[in-house]
């Protein structure tokens, strides 16, 4: 007998009460029942986003999301300033690129988060920007860019700041009003301990003054469509019915624990993540800005990393991520974001120590389960 354990940065496990939520016979959209879900949603995702701006529900993954921001934003030939860290900055560019948007990239060294003061210069000498694209946690580094420090420079300019938190929110704070963000974009398969097929999109009133001129062409992804139904406590086209009726439930049981100690729970998963790994003699891919949503080491000098992934999951039940991108086969990704609790990530610390040990590598066996644990006794 195997039981299976998920560590991967999305899909995260599903609390029971979601399990039970998503098995309750299907109702009708178009429905006062339905209607009493979308109201209780819609104030609720506006608490775990942090604003007082309306937050739309898309059928899609968060993905759509962000497409959806490029093109109700933006109009083709305008310019927008990407800051590309790791493979999900990329699809920012990418965005823009396929509907005639002009991006100005900024790369940064994966692993690493970008110096404020490089997007204040670089903004300087691009006034014509309309909008910044970035991103809260990069899931494929482990690494948190300090969103707080770009809203500061943003708002002193015509711009807007998009803030790709589809891994972040719900486990790294994220205080859009406050921070100055005009733009946060979600997905429903992370920190809000969902299955994938819903996203989130906020929209502040500077940012929905671009709304209002965008000529990109858009029609699923319309957000005057989906502000229009909104205001009627509706949806434009058929909602994932299901999948809103347990996220009700996961805004619920998110709300009762607190944001405040939301947070500090994954950051205490984190920390004890990260000290496991230094314990066993393991690199950090981020010295400086890791995540508390997902931490990602180089796999050692040796070790086939495509392989040590694969054993975990098809001989343990134990799944993690690997690499993406160009760090494909060199990076090993555990998540302790969402529905993943202190005793997960020790049973996935002491998998990862058995099979490291049995392909070679050289440690102390024990070394890293006992160092999570001293953190996590505190």
């Amino acid at each position: 007998m195997k039981k299976t354990y998920l560590l991967t940065p999305g899909p995260t496990p599903l609390p029971p009460e979601i399990c039970e939520a998503l098995s309750r016979p299907i109702i009708h959209h178009r429905t006062p029942q339905f209607q009493a879900v979308l109201k209780e949603v819609a104030e609720n995702l506006k608490g775990a986003f942090q604003t007082k701006n309306d937050v739309f529900v898309l059928t899609s993954s968060g993905t759509g999301a962000m497409e959806a921001s490029v093109v109700n934003l933006l109009s083709w030939g305008d310019k927008a300033l990407v800051i590309q860290a790791g493979k999900f900055g990329e699809r920012w560019t990418e965005l823009c690129q396929a509907y005639g948007i002009k991006p100005i990239v900024i790369d940064v060294e994966w692993g690493k988060s970008l110096d404020p003061q490089v997007l204040k210069e670089t903004l300087s000498k691009e006034p014509a920007v309309k909008a910044v694209f970035t991103t809260l946690c990069e899931t494929s580094t482990g690494v948190t860019s300090d969103i707080k420090a770009f809203g500061q420079v943003v708002r002193e300019t015509e711009a807007v700041l998009v803030v790709d938190a589809i891994s972040g929110l719900g486990a790294i704070d994220l205080q859009m009003d406050a921070w100055g963000v005009d733009v946060v974009v979600s997905g429903s398969q992370k920190g809000f301990m969902l299955p994938p097929g819903l996203a989130f999109l906020a929209v502040s009133k500077k940012a929905w003054k671009l709304v209002e001129e965008s000529k990109c062409p858009k029609y699923y992804f319309d957000l005057k469509k989906a502000k229009k139904a909104y205001d009627k406590t509706d949806t434009p086209f058929t909602p994932a019915i299901g999948i809103v009726i347990a996220l009700n439930e996961a805004l619920r049981i998110m709300k009762a624990e607190g944001f405040e100690n939301i947070f500090a729970r994954h950051k205490k998963l984190a920390d004890a993540t990260r000290a496991a790994m230094v314990a066993m003699g393991l690199e950090l891919f981020s010295s400086d800005a890791a995540s508390d949503a997902v931490t990602a080491v180089r796999v050692p000098a040796g070790i086939d990393g495509e392989k040590l992934v694969k054993t975990m999951r098809d001989e343990y039940g134990v799944t993690i991520a690997g690499g993406q991108g160009e760090m494909k086969g060199k990076l090993l990704r555990i998540a302790h974001m969402g529905y993943i609790s202190e005793f997960d990530i020790i049973l996935g610390i002491a998998c990862l120590e058995k099979v490291l040990k049995k392909m070679g590598y050289a440690f102390e066996l024990g070394a890293g389960v006992k160092a999570a644990q001293e953190v996590l006794i505190k």
